[in-house]
């Protein structure tokens, strides 16, 4: 990868987390002079992906790149992660599964299990995923099409994940603080929190770069049975706020 794909990949994994970078922060974080940055921003407006302003750039959506652009991103982080969420979902013999690239990823590494296993979730990506296994059976919930994420949401589809309960559910996060996990996209963030309360345990699937952020809904707080999946430690404040209320993080 050349030196420039590797900026404007960094450019756009900051822009994941901030609704707006500065050329003078990124010339710092990248070691390079602010006019490079500027052809940098330049040439990722002129693709559409970034909208270029004074001084710097803002993301060309309200809220976050679409699903098939964040899969791309942290790529490492994010196996490592579903690696050890396989790993903790044990025996379990049905999950609910939200959407999100990390989560992605998890359906990805799970795929290759060994044993029978019911998955209910609202994203196609990753119901294509768990299909190609035939000991997974895949129960694809109803609704309306959301095509930027590839999930469905709405009325049908909450009624129907209240028709069920499962041992887990697996949801990735557009951010994470001391006071919960939050999503930014309203209509999943619904289906979401639907499929957590009809579960008995809560695996949060997300890398180090959501940490210390809110979005625009909450999922969950940490005052249930939730358990953070990571690739690395979170601030000593979301740490303790989450033991304290009987949760556990796992991070490697």
């Amino acid at each position: 990868m050349s030196k420039k794909s590797i900026r404007h990949d960094y450019i756009l994994s900051a822009l994941e987390t901030d609704p707006s970078i500065r050329v003078s922060a990124l010339s710092e974080q990248l070691g390079v002079s602010a006019e490079t940055i500027r052809r940098d921003l330049t040439e990722l407006d002129e693709t559409g992906r970034i909208k270029r302003t004074y001084g710097g750039a803002v993301r060309t959506r309200a809220f976050e790149p679409a699903l098939s652009e964040r899969s791309k991103l942290h790529v490492e982080a994010r196996e490592k992660i579903a690696q050890l969420a396989v790993a903790r979902i044990g025996d379990a013999h049905s999950l609910f599964i939200g959407g999100g690239a990390t989560t992605l990823h998890f359906a990805r590494a799970l795929r290759a299990i060994e044993r029978p296993l019911t998955v209910l979730t609202a994203t196609f990506s990753i119901a294509t995923e768990l299909s190609m296994n035939p000991l997974i059976q895949v129960m694809s919930l109803p609704g309306i099409v959301e095509p930027k994420e590839g999930l469905v949401h709405g009325a049908e589809t909450l009624k129907c994940i209240r028709q069920f309960r499962t041992p887990i559910a697996v949801m990735g996060a557009s951010a994470i603080d001391e006071y919960g996990v939050s999503e930014a996209l309203l209509h999943a963030a619904q289906v979401y929190s639907a499929m957590a309360s009809n579960a008995d345990e809560v695996l949060i699937v997300a890398d180090s770069s959501k940490f210390g952020n809110r979005s625009l809904q909450q999922i969950v707080g940490w005052d249930r049975n939730v358990t953070l999946i990571t690739d690395a430690a979170p601030p000593q404040r979301i740490a303790s706020a989450i033991r304290q209320r009987g949760g556990e993080v796992i991070w490697g």
